[in-house]
Order: C-alpha cells, then sequence, then structure tokens
C-alpha cells in the first residue's frame, strides 16, 4: 500500500479491493470514483474490466481509507441507499390518515371507475366519436380523421393552459416540471418555458377558481382522451399553418367530450357491447357481498343516468344489484351535489319516468335522481366519521365530503399498479437509489470550496441532470410518475393526500383486509426532524395474497 491526496485536501491509503466494494460500486454511474473521493478513497484501475449498470466499463483494482478505521465499503454504504427493491404490493391500501375500518358502518360508492372498471376501448371509443364531432358539428378540418388515439401519451393530473394551449406538469409547489411541457405532441423547449412564464412557476392567480382560470386540471381518467384530443388538434393546426384560438379549440374539445357522455352516445356504445368495456366486474361484486354479509349500510351516488349504471350493475352483480344497496342516486350532478342546496331528490321509476312526490324518506329499492348532500343527510342521519366514501375524481368526489362534512373518503387510482409494477424493479430501484446518492453527496461536499472539490460536484451535478429524464421516462415518457415531478409531489399528489384519507388501485383491494383493519400512515419524518433510525418496511408486505389479476388501464 501507499498514500495518496484527494480533492479537499483527504489523506489516504491504497488497500486491495474487496467483493463488498465491487457490489456496491457496479451499479454507480459514470462518477463513481468521485464518490470514492469524497469519502476519502481512491481507485487504481486495472486491466480487469467491470461493467457497470449504464454500459461503461471500468478497471477496478484497489481501494481503501486511512482514516477513521473504517473500510471504504462502510464508508460507502453510509452515503449510498440500499439497491434493491423494496417489493410493494399493489394490492396494498396506503394511508394518508389514520383510517379504522372497524368504525365505518355506512360505505358509499361512485360507479364509473370505481364499481365499474372500464377496459382500454373506452378511451379510443370517447376520442373517436368527439373527435368526429368536432369535424361535423363545430367545421373543424376532415384531415383530423388521420389522428387516433394515442394510450401512452398523457397521464392524469396534468395541467392545461388554456390561452397559450400547452399541456404540462405542475408539482405541489406550482412549479413547471421542465421537460413536460407539450404543444400539441411535440415538447417546448426548456427556455421557451421559462420566457413564456418569466421563470418556471405560476401563480396562484392563474390556476385558482376564484380568480377565474386560465389553467385547467384534468383530473379524472375520463380526462384522457380529452387532453389526446386537444393536443392532436394542436398538432394539426400547427404542421398546416392554419391560424386558430386556443380558447375556442379548448371550449370545442370540452364540448365535443361533453356531448358524447351527455347525449348518451357513450352509453348506448358501451351497452351495446358491455363486455368488451366493462371488466373485472366479479371483484367489484365481490367487494359489495363481503360488506352486505357483515351488515354494513351501503349505497350509490353517480353523474350516470339510471339506465346505463342499471346494465352494467346488473352485469357486475345481478339483476337483483340494488338489493344490496339501502340507497341509489343516479345523475347526481356532482360536485354540485355536495355544496348546492337547491335541488330536491326526485324518483325514478324502473322506465325512467320522473315521478313529482315530495321526498320524505329515501327508500331501498327506489331509485333518485339529482337531489343534494344536506337534504341526504337529514334524511339518513350518516354524519361525520362512520361513512366511507369511494371515488376516482379527487375533486368532484371526495374533497367537498372531506372539507365540509368529516366523511372518511377512499380514492381509487388505477394507475397504481403501474407505477408500482415499474418501481419494484431492480433497474428502477438502481437508478433512484443512486440518483438519491447523487444529490445527497452534492449537498454534504458544497461546503468544500477548492478548484478539486467543485470540480467533483459540477461532475456529480452534470450527472444528476442527465438522470433524471431517464427516471421520469420509466413511468411515461412525455410526462413521467402521476404522482412525483423530479423532487417533489406532483400538484395531482398533493390533492390526493389532502383529500383523500386512503387510496388503492381498485376497490378489490378491500378483499385483502378484514372489516377491523386499521390503516396507518407512514410515519416519515419532516424536514426539521432526525432522520429516523430503523429502517420501515415498504408498505404492503402483509398482505397476505395478492389479487391474480392485474387491472391495468393500458
Amino acid at each position: 500500500s501507499h498514500s495518496s491526496r484527494c480533492p479537499g485536501g483527504w489523506s489516504q491509503t491504497i488497500m486491495e479491493v474487496n467483493m463488498l466494494d465491487v457490489e456496491v460500486l457496479e451499479w454507480c454511474g459514470y462518477t463513481w470514483s468521485a464518490v470514492v473521493r469524497l469519502v476519502g478513497c481512491t481507485a487504481i484501475f486495472s486491466e480487469t474490466p467491470l461493467e457497470t449498470t449504464y454500459g461503461r466499463e471500468m478497471n477496478i483494482q484497489f481501494i481503501g481509507n486511512s482514516s477513521g478505521g473504517h473500510s471504504c465499503s462502510q464508508h460507502m454504504c453510509l452515503c449510498v441507499p440500499a439497491i434493491s427493491p423494496g417489493f410493494v404490493n399493489a394490492d396494498t391500501i396506503f394511508s394518508n390518515n389514520e383510517t379504522s375500518l372497524h368504525d365505518i358502518e355506512i360505505y358509499g360508492f361512485d360507479y364509473d371507475y370505481t364499481l365499474a372498471f372500464y377496459s382500454k376501448h373506452l378511451h379510443t371509443l370517447i376520442f373517436n366519436i368527439a373527435r368526429d364531432i368536432l369535424i361535423s358539428k363545430h367545421r373543424y378540418p376532415e384531415g383530423l380523421q388521420e389522428y387516433e388515439y394515442i394510450p401512452n401519451f398523457a397521464v392524469r393530473g396534468l395541467h392545461y393552459d388554456v390561452q397559450k394551449a400547452l399541456l404540462m406538469k405542475i408539482d405541489a409547489f406550482h412549479y413547471i416540471q421542465l421537460g413536460t411541457v407539450y404543444r400539441g405532441l411535440h415538447p417546448v423547449p426548456d427556455e421557451e418555458v421559462i420566457a413564456m412564464y418569466e421563470g418556471c412557476h405560476v401563480p396562484l392567480e392563474i390556476m385558482s377558481d376564484f380568480y377565474g382560470k386560465v389553467m385547467i386540471q384534468f383530473m379524472d381518467i375520463f380526462s384522457l382522451p380529452e387532453m389526446n384530443l386537444l393536443s392532436c388538434v394542436n398538432d394539426f393546426f400547427m404542421r398546416h399553418n392554419i391560424d386558430y384560438e386556443p380558447v375556442h379549440l379548448y371550449k370545442d374539445v370540452k364540448e365535443a367530450i361533453r356531448d358524447v357522455h351527455v347525449k348518451g352516445i357513450m352509453y348506448r356504445a358501451v351497452d351495446a357491447d358491455i363486455e368488451k368495456y366493462i371488466c373485472y366486474g366479479e371483484q367489484s361484486h365481490a367487494v359489495l357481498k363481503k360488506l352486505s354479509e357483515h351488515g354494513k349500510k351501503m349505497f350509490l351516488i353517480t353523474n350516470s343516468p339510471f339506465a346505463f349504471v342499471n346494465r352494467g350493475m346488473s352485469y357486475i352483480v345481478g339483476e337483483d344489484w340494488r338489493d344490496l344497496f339501502d340507497i341509489v342516486i343516479v345523475q347526481a350532478d356532482k360536485p354540485s351535489f355536495f355544496n348546492d342546496r337547491r335541488k330536491p331528490f326526485r324518483r325514478v321509476t324502473d322506465k325512467g319516468a320522473l315521478l313529482w312526490d315530495r321526498i320524505h324518506k329515501l327508500e331501498k329499492g327506489q331509485i333518485y335522481k339529482q337531489g343534494n348532500l344536506y337534504e341526504f343527510l337529514r334524511l339518513t342521519g350518516w354524519r361525520g366519521s362512520k361513512v366511507l366514501y369511494f371515488g376516482d375524481h379527487i375533486y368532484s368526489d371526495l374533497a367537498d365530503l372531506t372539507l365540509r362534512h368529516g366523511w372518511r373518503t377512499g380514492a381509487i387510482i388505477p394507475e397504481l399498479r403501474k407505477e408500482i409494477k415499474i418501481m419494484n424493479t431492480q433497474a428502477y430501484a438502481q437508478m433512484s437509489s443512486w440518483l438519491q446518492a447523487l444529490t445527497g453527496l452534492i449537498e454534504d461536499m458544497q461546503i468544500h470550496r477548492d478548484p478539486a472539490s467543485e470540480a467533483v460536484v459540477a461532475e456529480w451535478i452534470k450527472e444528476r441532470e442527465a438522470m433524471r429524464p431517464q427516471t421520469k421516462s420509466f413511468f411515461n415518457a412525455q410526462f413521467g410518475s402521476l404522482f412525483r415531478t423530479y423532487q417533489n409531489p406532483t400538484y395531482f399528489s398533493r390533492r390526493l393526500s389532502r383529500f383523500a384519507d386512503i387510496y388503492m388501485a381498485s376497490i378489490s383491494c378491500l378483499l385483502n383486509y378484514d372489516l377491523k383493519h386499521t390503516f396507518f400512515p407512514r410515519r416519515t419524518p419532516l424536514q426539521h426532524e432526525a432522520p429516523l433510525q430503523h429502517v420501515q418496511r415498504p408498505p404492503g408486505l402483509s398482505v397476505p395474497h395478492p389479487r391474480p389479476q392485474d387491472q391495468s388501464t393500458d
């Protein structure tokens, strides 16, 4: 062995590398040697090549440390997180707020994407019909027929600047994630985005309803075809150098999408081929049956019309599906249902006829239309935390129930399955761990201002910036994860954590738990708190039997 010097003036002794050192280093990025320098280590290259995770060959022979009595591998383990993927069961119910099913006496449900889960064919159907409505009703160019639905283009939770015709992802602190701003089907250069918004921050007055929204957030799964159609029409106009007003385009696309629902076009198409469009019905049936057998009261509040719901629930459960529910409310007009006292309930016959009698009691077996939550609470007495309501739309289904009425809420997020599957892979675990390591090393190293140390930090920063788009593309090449920007939660995640006590990939996740189970949020340290001394296990390992079928929106 012999002595050498590292950036920052650390002295070191070189000793032969052992296999643990190689295991720690082999998956690191191309600046792994800079990591070694930080902890007081150095390496001498030999003729033995080492293939790294990113396809770069390195020759390693010696590595060591002379101070502190610790081996280099021990120092490295302190700097770099474990790289083994922590398996997360996709059928876990995740908790934002401690919730005990033992306290829940009444279970409420939305219908679409909560009890009824749709196949990928539905988005294609909605896109095609709305595109044709633009052409036939709004006189848009026939050339739009060349566009088809792009399944993996967008993710929900994105924001759309109506005036600039830009689709983008925004984080929990109102900052645009550069690299995720699209005009049409093509990304907008970062410099152009920064120039348009005078930085990356989006002011509250642009996003808030109070000031009048300039930006719209697409929150439900039905919005995926709408984002696709907006992007395709924008792309067509730009490709053909057609001058157009972005505000008119947004309003026309919104109206076309609304017509697909309101005029019953989608409902008739699903009804005609229900096996093509509705899937995993047996799992929803199993959940309802389980709750009924345990004596739980259940109700349904949906914006869909009775004929559509009746057809779907008859397919999922059977013709006697209404026997499971204490109250069924259709065409509720959520979110107005939760905050507008003006609309009374109206009874609907099995044939869809509206009755005019005053409603003094909400009865089992009957169908009710419209109404409002205040009247619902008065007639049922179902108040507070003994009620748990499930829905897929964080604003329309859950926000008012949490903020105004104190109900427990459960968000259905089908995208969880795909994202958890990706996070469970070795490739993602390695890259995300190394990215975290680089961030920590940059933070620790910045106190050294000598040229050599600053050069090392510059290397790390360069690699970190190069890796971030790679982690994004694991989930979606254009917009990344539904839940996270590069370092912050997305705006969608912020709303999810605020308005949902629990969240899960599908309602079938309830089958993995008994009805006295308590869901505990994972305690993570606040920024001013000391890190936890013990390593928390990944959530969901206690779930005994993962569901056999993989529900996916792809």
